[in-house]
């Protein structure tokens, strides 16, 4: 026999009801127009965030700008004061990993991300003793034939001085359509040197192989989305090529996605921690390498590293040297050791952001310092230019 439930009906008179409506009216009044404070002091007890944005008193901003409007004996356009507002505002920070890019710039990101570089004359360029310098010419291209050397100071461009803009300033004047002219003046041993070179379509693949007998050279030039997948195909060749020694090559190479880096990594670590981030905003976190893929987990292995190997390389280096799967063989490390995230905003611009610091499994922070060779050798831009490679040579002897 079921059991009969009774319910007992609560009666409330409609005054009643009128009163207490307009109680709760008052109350989420006052906490609406406090929430911010209210939040503030509760929410970190409720293991809560407040996602929105500090206010910010921006009546200075709007004196400034009212100021020229009424003022500057010029044309005033809306849509650049605000952009340069926006790189002025990112900028203030000091951080030169966080950075604001407009629509265009953020296309050229993207695209040097992926290494969809377009035209230009093939030379890798970066800062060294406070000179935009080749640090490499790539095979098979333009510059290369023309003779510009590693070491080079690029000093002009179609014979505007540029040796005072940045690299990625450099680089994009460097760049133009395919078969058009370019004449890059460079200053070597003290003296200018002119160059007149067709832009041709730069083919740059993230990683590749060669052979030196048993032993796999494999370089990878940055971290692209599909880098590792490339490098784990590389790999599962070396059983039948008899390959019984592997050398990383990762000068050069400035980073890229993380994600990629650990996708490498899971070639030589199971499930093993790769990377700590420590973050104020996101917290402290560790990211480990996939399982079931580490067909070179006992596989000889030399990494080189340079000045220039940066952010995801100097990762893969760090976790491979912390763990003992690998020698480093090179010059100290650019020492990258912090996050950037992208953030997509309106009309297509882009946010760099950086949310994080890093630090190798072994707790090591590397920022500013850089990973130290186990075995430090230098290569100097002779070396190259005369084809010489005593890091490699080294790793090979190893």
């Amino acid at each position: 026999m079921s059991e009969k439930v009774e319910w007992n009906e609560k009666k409330t008179s409609l005054g009643n009801a009128i009163l207490i409506s307009a109680i709760m009216l008052i109350i989420g009044i006052v906490v609406g127009i406090n929430w911010d404070n209210i939040f503030g002091g509760f929410g970190p007890y409720l293991g809560l965030s407040n996602n929105k944005s500090s206010k910010v008193d921006w009546s200075s901003l709007d004196e400034v700008y009212n100021k020229l409007a009424n003022s500057y004996n010029g044309e005033i356009v809306e849509s650049e004061v605000i952009e340069g507002a926006k790189k002025g505002l990112v900028d203030a920070l000091g951080d030169k990993y966080t950075v604001y890019m407009g629509s265009e710039e953020s296309e050229e990101f993207y695209n040097d991300l992926h290494g969809n570089v377009g035209s230009g004359i093939g030379v890798e360029m970066g800062l060294r003793d406070g000179y935009v310098r080749v640090l490499r010419t790539l095979p098979d291209n333009p510059a290369r034939k023309a003779g510009i050397l590693a070491g080079d100071i690029i000093y002009k461009v179609d014979g505007e001085e540029v040796y005072s803009l940045s690299t990625e300033e450099i680089s994009k004047k460097v760049r133009g359509e395919t078969g058009t002219e370019v004449t890059i003046t460079v200053v070597r041993d003290g003296k200018e040197k002119s160059f007149t070179m067709k832009r041709e379509t730069i083919n740059n693949v993230s990683a590749y192989v060669e052979y030196d007998g048993s032993t796999a050279i494999i370089t990878v030039t940055r971290f692209d989305n599909d880098t590792g997948s490339k490098v784990q195909k590389i790999a599962k060749e070396f059983t039948d090529k008899g390959i019984k020694k592997v050398i990383l090559d990762l000068r050069g190479n400035g980073g890229g996605y993380v994600s990629a880096a650990q996708d490498l990594l899971s070639l030589w670590l199971d499930g093993q921690t790769v990377l700590q981030t420590k973050s104020k905003h996101f917290g402290d976190t560790e990211s480990a390498s996939g399982h079931g893929q580490a067909i070179l987990k006992d596989m000889k292995t030399v990494v080189l590293v340079n000045g220039s190997t940066a952010s995801a390389s100097e990762i893969v280096a760090g976790a491979l040297q912390d763990y003992e799967k690998a020698t480093v063989v090179g010059e100290k490390t650019y020492g990258k050791g912090v996050v950037q995230q992208l953030f997509d905003l309106s009309y297509g611009s882009v946010l760099k952001v950086t949310t994080a610091e890093w630090l190798t499994p072994k707790g090591r922070s590397i920022n500013l310092e850089g990973i130290t060779p186990d075995y430090e050798i230098e290569r100097s831009y002779e070396d190259i230019n005369q084809m010489r490679d005593p890091q490699l040579k080294k790793a090979k002897e190893l």
